[in-house]
């Protein structure tokens, strides 16, 4: 992905700080296994791209996740193991919120949810 600064110095602050954010997130996300991680950091580096080439660099360089970004950066897709565990921990967080909620609309929307997000993830590019 390429680098493209703005200009406006108030929206490159508040770039920054969605990216920010965003890392914050990721990081929540390596940690709690409902949380995901690696769309955060996507979200952190496209913010970083218009905002701090330094903070950017940091996230497509990283040795633990800058591959899988860039890949998603590049259209190049997810990991097969990606997919396979991120579809994996949805389906068994969706399922152990849903045994626990005692409402019923909630019990419902659960499973909606976890079946749109796992259409979207079969549905992007696989990765090698």
């Amino acid at each position: 992905m390429k680098i493209k600064m703005v200009k406006s110095k108030p929206l490159r602050i508040l770039l920054m700080a969605s990216g920010f954010i965003s890392v914050g997130l990721g990081i929540v996300g390596a940690i709690l296994p409902v949380v995901p991680t690696t769309p955060f950091l996507i979200l952190a580096a496209v913010c970083f791209s218009y905002s701090s080439e330094k903070f950017y660099n940091k996230i497509i360089n990283n040795k633990y996740f800058g591959k899988n970004v860039v890949d998603y950066l590049e259209g190049r897709g997810i990991p097969m193991k990606a997919k396979i565990a991120a579809i994996s921990v949805l389906w068994i967080s969706i399922g152990v919120s849903s045994w626990f909620v005692p409402v019923l609309w909630v019990k419902v929307l659960l499973p909606c949810l976890a079946i749109f997000v796992t259409w979207f993830i079969l549905n992007e590019p696989t990765s090698s």
